[in-house]
């Protein structure tokens, strides 16, 4: 500034300077919250000589500030994008700054607004700009935390690149595919049809739900293209070369019906699909060692069977209805029913009409192979995340491992008849936000069962579930995980039966006592 700072100071208060820091600030701070914490940067240039220009001539030099104007050139082009139309919105420059600075301030503003997006925005600093230097205060805006890229793996520099080639990537296959050949391969996902189509179906609907609004905003296309990438789940920007492309792909080529599910299911086989096929190779390994020690996660390897106390469940037996006294905790006979009915349902009509009143379910256990699964977890709880859906933020360390075909009961501690269960608990990547593109599916933890096998099941760190960083080292955490083994097998107590949700259920049935009796479920499918 070239005025002295008492002369200055008295100029700012009058002409509600300050207001219009306040104004930046604020604005930033709603943009950040009404783009989902996404940023983009923008072609626009010039935006500093634009403020001044539209400042009266005899109050520019007051303006005049090398801090502001690097703030200006690096931060005032940036813009959030609506997710669905594709319209861009200044994130510096708001409606209401003060009257002095109102005609700069939209000039400025619609600048930024025309501008062409170039990128997302990455940054590791909690502060852009410098608040005061001196006894000089200047434009500076503060970043929430969640912003705040906490990669040790990626600068933000490199995050940028990522994000560019997410969005290359995307662009290539709306070219490739068109939305009638998204919405058949939607259609045959959600019909049950195709061999664990639930493990794809979520790429698929994110897919489809992107080429439908750049139908519904064909002028915005390149921004919505931005917007959906830098949103999208990790790995789903690569279309082409995942499930979803090889089924769009086929569909794309004419094929029978019959002839895209053989060849859908050959590839989702489970010892198939993202599952390595062969060692990993000396640099694969010596690339593993450098991000677990760059990251953090050599505790993050170590696992644990779960305990049940430790599970957020949907369902846990309710006690009888008991008056106090010394023999409060007897356990008492139940009452019977002299006829127990057989319903078959979904398990989201169980869920709806059963469980609420279920007082006690029990599972029947036949001599054949089901799917018997253990969950599992970190034996660090503090150890940073490893998987997919969990963060810091919000932990949750569990995932679950089931055997190829199943296996005998006897393997679980199990023997033929009815068990009781003690608890029904969603997959963990459905327990917080919800992560339905990893898939669906429900456990009932059955009382006594364990894994008597274990020692052949390894860590259970298949790459499906791994976060993105170690996509790339999969084949070398894989092989770790396989010679590795679980800790904690007396403990265990969170086994029992999975039911995955893109797949038909046979003679899976339920006792449950309610207070108006017994009565048996066939559970068939989810919904």
């Amino acid at each position: 500034m070239n005025d002295d700072f008492t002369a200055l100071d008295t100029r700012r208060e009058h002409d509600g300077y300050n207001t219009l820091l306040s104004d930046i600030r604020r604005e930033f701070s709603e943009s950040i919250q009404n783009g989902e914490g996404l940023l983009f940067t923008t072609s626009a240039t010039g935006l500093y000589d634009v403020l001044l220009e539209h400042l009266p001539e005899e109050l520019r030099q007051y303006y005049t500030c090398s801090t502001c104007r690097e703030f200006v050139r690096r931060y005032g082009g940036l813009v959030r994008i609506d997710r669905e139309t594709g319209v861009q919105y200044p994130v510096m420059w708001g409606q209401n700054a003060p009257p002095l600075f109102a005609d700069a301030v939209r000039a400025v503003r619609e600048r930024v607004r025309k501008a062409r997006v170039t990128g997302v925005f990455f940054t590791s600093k909690e502060c852009l700009g410098k608040p005061v230097t001196g006894v000089w205060v200047h434009m500076s805006v503060n970043v929430p935390r969640e912003m705040i890229l906490k990669s040790r793996l990626h600068s933000a520099y490199q995050a940028a690149a990522n994000a560019a080639e997410n969005h290359r990537l995307l662009c290539e296959s709306v070219e490739k595919y068109p939305i009638e050949l998204a919405e058949e391969a939607v259609n045959l996902l959600r019909s049950d049809t195709l061999y664990r189509s639930g493990k794809v179906l979520g790429v698929g609907e994110w897919f489809l739900e992107v080429q439908r609004s750049i139908r519904n905003h064909p002028g915005n296309a390149y921004n919505i293209l931005w917007q959906r990438s830098a949103a999208a789940p990790a790995g789903f920007c690569h279309i082409s070369a995942s499930m979803a492309g090889t089924l769009l792909d086929d569909l794309k080529a004419g094929l029978r019906l019959e002839q895209v599910s053989r060849r859908f299911a050959a590839k989702m086989h489970p010892l198939q699909y993202q599952r390595p096929q062969a060692a990993p190779g000396a640099g694969n390994v010596e690339r593993a060692e450098k991000i677990v020690e760059e990251m953090g996660l050599a505790n993050s390897l170590k696992r644990r069977f779960a305990r049940l106390e430790e599970l957020e469940t949907v369902w846990k037996p309710l006690k009888p209805i008991r008056t106090g006294g010394i023999f409060a905790d007897v356990e008492i006979k139940e009452r019977r029913s002299l006829r127990e009915p057989v319903m078959t349902m979904t398990w989201e009509k169980f869920r709806r009409t059963v469980l609420p009143t279920a007082r006690r379910i029990q599972f029947r256990v036949s001599g054949r192979k089901e799917s018997y699964s253990a969950i599992v977890t970190a034996t660090d709880p503090s150890a940073p995340p490893i998987l997919r859906w969990d963060t810091e933020k919000r932990r949750c360390p569990f995932n679950w491992y089931v055997y190829h075909n199943g296996s005998f009961p006897r393997n679980w501690n199990l023997r033929e008849g009815y068990v009781d269960v003690t608890a029904i608990v969603l997959q963990p990547n459905m327990w917080h936000s919800g992560h339905k593109y990893v898939g669906k599916g429900v456990f009932f933890i059955l009382k006594g069962a364990k894994d008597l096998t274990y020692k052949g099941a390894g860590l259970a760190l298949f790459p499906e579930v791994l976060r993105s960083e170690l996509y790339e080292v999969r084949s070398t955490i894989e092989a770790y995980s396989k010679k590795g083994t679980l800790s904690g097998a007396e403990e265990a107590s969170a086994c029992g039966l999975r039911l995955q949700g893109d797949l038909q259920w046979k003679d899976i049935a339920f006792r449950v006592t309610a207070d108006v009796g017994t009565s048996v479920y066939e559970l068939d499918r989810w919904d």
